[in-house]
C-alpha cells in the first residue's frame, strides 16, 4: 500500500512541473488594476471566468444543486460573527475583485482574482477595502510568476481565518507554510500541496464548506486514498467502521500556534487593558471583547455522519442554554457516523433579547460597531440588511461551534496508543457513556456486539 501511494505521489508530482508554464515575457506594458491582469487572463484561458463564477469559492454559497441554502454570505459563527454589511472587511478573501455590498455582479467574470490563487512572488496582497489589490504590488512581476496553487496560496486566507493566524482553525494555521513531518507527516513529510487531497476539476475544490456539511456533501476522507486495512494489525482496522482516522492519528491540534478558544464579545467596548497570556496573545481588544488561547489541545469527540445542522438567520433561540450555531448529525446507532475530533469554539454574542434571534452585527465603517461602539445601531443596521426584524433590545448569549480537525496529522508512531482510551490506566480521552456505550467497548464490546447500531 505504501508502495503504491509513493507511486500516486510521484506521478502527481510529474503532472505539476509538466503543467508549469513560465509566463515571463507574456504581458506587455504595465497593468493598473487586478481586472487587467484578469483580462490578460482570460485571452488565453477561455472558459476559466465563467468555471469560477459557479464555484463555491465565488459564490461563498453552496453550488446549484446543493441540498443546503447557507453558506459564508448567511451563515452566524461565533468569530466575528457574520459578513452582511462587513463586506469591506471580509472580501479582502475573496477570490474577486470590489465585493463591497449587496450590487456586486456575481455574473461578471472580470472581476475573478487570479492571482490569490496562483501568484507565485508571495508579494501579492490585497487590502480590506473590498479586497483590491494593494498599490504597492507589482502586477507585471506576480502576473509572470502564476503557477499552480500552493499551500503559500491556500493558507494566505485559510490559515488565518476569522482575523488572524489560528483563529478560527485549530489545525490551520501558519506553522503548516513549512511544518516538519512530526506536525504534519503529509504536509511535512512528503511536502503535500492542498490540492493533493482537495482535488479540482473546473475550478470546484473538494472538501468541506458550511453548506457541503449541512448537506453532507463533496466530503473528502482520509479512505479516499488509504484502504480500510492500512494497519499491520486487524484490531485496528476494526476500529475504522466506528472510528474516523483523525481521531488516532491528531492526538492535539494547535501544536506549535495556539488557536483560539473563546471569543466573549459582551466584554468589547469597555476600558480595560489588555494583557498577554502565557503564548504571547491577547486576551482583550475594545473592538472585539475578551479572548483565550489554547495550544496543544486535545480534541473534543463526537458521533459525526459528516453533516451537521447550522443556525439559519431568524432563527429562534433559547437564552437559557448555550446556542449551538452547528448541531452535528451523527450518533451510537447512526451506521454511517463515526468518532471524530473536533475544535469546540466557545463565546458570548449579541443577541436580539426580546426576538430571540440572534444578531447581525454591522461591525466596519464610520457607523459600524468598531467606530461607535453602540450595538444597538450596529444591529440595526445588520438586521436591516438581512431583511430581519429588531426589537431594539440587545442581549449576550453563550454560543458553542464545532470546528472538524483533518489537518496536522502525526507520524504512525506519535499516533494514539490503545491505553490512552482504553483500560484502567487510561487517560479517559473518551468519554465511553456519553458516547452512548454501556462502558469502555475493550470489556463491554462495541457498537455491533450491543445491538446499538440501526441498520
Amino acid at each position: 500500500m505504501k508502495f503504491l501511494l509513493s507511486i500516486i505521489f510521484v506521478f502527481s508530482i510529474v503532472i505539476q512541473t509538466q503543467a508549469q508554464v513560465d509566463h515571463t515575457g507574456f504581458f506587455d506594458g504595465a497593468f493598473k488594476t487586478g481586472q487587467d491582469v484578469t483580462a490578460a487572463c482570460l485571452d488565453c484561458h477561455e472558459g476559466v471566468g465563467q468555471e469560477l463564477i459557479h464555484t463555491r469559492h465565488w459564490k461563498w454559497m453552496p453550488p446549484e444543486g446543493s441540498k443546503s441554502t447557507i453558506g459564508k454570505r448567511n451563515i452566524i459563527n461565533d468569530f466575528c460573527i457574520a459578513t452582511p454589511t462587513n463586506m469591506t472587511m471580509c472580501s479582502k478573501c475573496h477570490i474577486g475583485y470590489g465585493w463591497k455590498d449587496k450590487s456586486f455582479d456575481f455574473t461578471n467574470e472580470k472581476n475573478v482574482d487570479c492571482l490569490i490563487c496562483h501568484d507565485q512572488t508571495g508579494t501579492y496582497n490585497k487590502l480590506p477595502k473590498g479586497g483590491i489589490v494593494d498599490p504597492k504590488v507589482d502586477l507585471i512581476k506576480v502576473a509572470e510568476s502564476v503557477g499552480l496553487s500552493t499551500r503559500k496560496n491556500c493558507g494566505t486566507c485559510h490559515f488565518n481565518g476569522g482575523g488572524g493566524p489560528g483563529v478560527k482553525h485549530g489545525d490551520l494555521d501558519p506553522s503548516l507554510y513549512k511544518p516538519s513531518k512530526e506536525l504534519d507527516v503529509h504536509m511535512g513529510g512528503q511536502d503535500f500541496q492542498c490540492t493533493e487531497c482537495h482535488t479540482t476539476e473546473e475550478h470546484k475544490i473538494s472538501g468541506a464548506s458550511h453548506g457541503s456539511i449541512e448537506a453532507g456533501e463533496n466530503l473528502i476522507s482520509c479512505l479516499d486514498c488509504h484502504d480500510e486495512d492500512v494497519h499491520a494489525k486487524s484490531i485496528l482496522n476494526k476500529h475504522i467502521a466506528s472510528v474516523a482516522c483523525e481521531t488516532c492519528h491528531i492526538p492535539a491540534f494547535a501544536r506549535e500556534m495556539p488557536t483560539k478558544v473563546w471569543w466573549d464579545w459582551s466584554q468589547a467596548g469597555k476600558d480595560k487593558k489588555d494583557k498577554k497570556d502565557k503564548y504571547g496573545k491577547s486576551t482583550f481588544n475594545k473592538k472585539k471583547g475578551d479572548f483565550v488561547w489554547g495550544k496543544n489541545v486535545v480534541p473534543t469527540y463526537a458521533w459525526f455522519n459528516g453533516s451537521a445542522k447550522y443556525y439559519h438567520l431568524g432563527d429562534k433561540i433559547d437564552p437559557s442554554k448555550v446556542v449551538e450555531l452547528n448541531k452535528l448529525n451523527g450518533s451510537i446507532a447512526d451506521k454511517n457516523a463515526k468518532i471524530a475530533p473536533f475544535k469546540v469554539m466557545k463565546g458570548k454574542q449579541p443577541y436580539d433579547s426580546k426576538n430571540n434571534t440572534m444578531i447581525v452585527p454591522h461591525l466596519v465603517g464610520k457607523d459600524g460597531y468598531w467606530k461607535t461602539f453602540d450595538w444597538k445601531k450596529s444591529a440595526e443596521i445588520g438586521m436591516k440588511s438581512v431583511g430581519l426584524d429588531f426589537s431594539g433590545s440587545v442581549g449576550f448569549v453563550e454560543t458553542r461551534m464545532y470546528w472538524p480537525i483533518n489537518h496536522m496529522v502525526a507520524p504512525a508512531d506519535k499516533a494514539l496508543k490503545c491505553m490512552a482510551c482504553h483500560g484502567k490506566k487510561s487517560q479517559h480521552r473518551l468519554d465511553w457513556k456519553a458516547l452512548g456505550y454501556p462502558g469502555d467497548p475493550l470489556r463491554s464490546g462495541g457498537r455491533v456486539k450491543n445491538k446499538l447500531v440501526k441498520n
